[in-house]
């Protein structure tokens, strides 16, 4: 079913592991991080430089490309990796991730278990979705069988079945039932993959179960039992960083260990090391890329700040008459050509030049930890890469 397709673990330390997945396209160290191009861009760099800064694997997201400018469009013009100029492996998400966004309104506070903007929703029953179109206001319909096949048109060699994704505000009694209904659309999912498999993708199942155990398990259980290539975590983790890992583990404990195993929406440095030594082979968020577009520079402990959080924001006045590179042992572009200091000018003067760089800084600085926990994990020295980057 999956013959163009492979996950070979090469190396452990307790439950964290390196492996090489395999695909049409070519070959994923893992773990590794999948940077977030939700409309076929990663913004802020081109498929050129992402390759320069040694990236794997990208993402794209279905429904902003379905809405526009739509899936037959793209595969009009080659599929995916044709239209944007890249090669190289690609994952698209289902839309179900857009659903509960739509439904509830902010993506962001709902993680952090809050509840707020405006939901476009209009409909989530045994069919599908209806909501409004982000992009014209039009009605728009997306069923487990129409993402597969959107994900089918849009070429991506690593896709995900549809799912409902729980807010952290949801009772038991209807996280159960959204859970159950998840698990038919991805049966649906499933069903709709293999009538016209032609083996150039393979096909994710999600766990859900939101914070409960007992439910958590069933959802892994289940993904294990049915033959997806890979597994995907999704729905709501938690109102707290401990809640989160507890999630995780308890999402993982039940999980198909011969299967690559993804947590959505994560890209915290402390999350991911914490992800690796719970089972995650692979990560996506847009926060790196997000948070370079507003001046955040991702850095290693050693140069963080006095709030001593993962980045150091270069728009603030102490970075203006520094000289020093945003790190001094990072070897991507920004660093061996930029200070500080003219960074902060260039945001200060909102230069585009100041977001390309800040990107092209925090996508090496992603590569180069998911290299480093490589390391750490073959040569069973992971707690000396955790103390390094944490």
């Amino acid at each position: 079913m999956y013959r163009n397709f492979r996950f070979n673990v090469v190396a452990s330390l307790e439950k964290a592991r390196c492996g090489v997945l395999e695909t049409p396209r070519g070959k994923i160290k893992t773990p590794a991080f999948i940077f977030c191009g939700t409309k076929a861009s990663v913004k802020g760099i081109s498929p050129r430089q992402l390759r320069e800064n040694e990236t794997q694997i990208i993402l794209a997201n279905t429904y902003h490309l379905f809405s526009y400018p739509g899936a037959d469009y793209i595969k009009e013009r080659g599929g995916l990796h044709k239209f944007m100029g890249w090669e190289s492996p690609m994952l698209t998400d289902s839309g179900g991730f857009q659903i509960f966004s739509l439904g509830h309104g902010s993506v962001a506070n709902e993680i952090k278990g809050k509840r707020s903007g405006t939901a476009t929703l209009l409909k989530i029953d045994e069919q599908g979705a209806l909501f409004k179109s982000y992009w014209d206001g039009g009605m728009q319909w997306l069923t487990p069988e129409k993402s597969i096949e959107i994900q089918r048109n849009l070429g991506a060699d690593l896709i995900v079945s549809l799912d409902e994704c729980t807010p952290y505000h949801s009772d038991k009694k209807y996280t159960e039932q959204s859970m159950e209904r998840s698990h038919r659309w991805e049966k649906r999912s499933l069903d709709q993959f293999t009538m016209k498999n032609d083996f150039s993708q393979a096909l994710y199942g999600i766990v859900q179960g939101g914070v409960h155990s007992d439910l958590r398990k069933r959802s892994a259980e289940f993904v294990s039992e049915n033959p997806f290539f890979a597994t995907a975590i999704g729905g709501t983790l938690g109102s707290t960083k401990e809640q989160m890992y507890e999630v995780v583990e308890m999402a993982t404990d039940g999980l198909d260990a011969s299967r690559p195993i993804h947590l959505l929406g994560i890209g915290g440095v402390a999350d991911i090391l914490k992800g690796v030594r719970l089972g995650i082979d692979t990560f996506d968020c847009v926060h790196p890329t997000r948070i370079a577009r507003h001046g955040g520079a991702l850095v290693k402990k050693q140069y963080r700040d006095a709030e001593k959080r993962e980045h150091i924001n270069l728009k603030r006045s102490r970075y203006a008459a520094d000289d020093d590179p945003i790190e001094l042992d990072c070897d991507c572009y920004a660093c061996k050509n930029f200070s500080k200091a003219y960074l902060h000018y260039l945001l200060k003067a909102n230069e585009l030049l100041a977001l390309s760089a800040t990107t092209i800084h925090n996508i090496r600085f992603m590569n180069k930890l998911m290299e480093e926990i490589r390391e750490g994990i073959f040569h069973k020295n992971l707690e000396s890469v955790v103390k390094k980057w944490r």
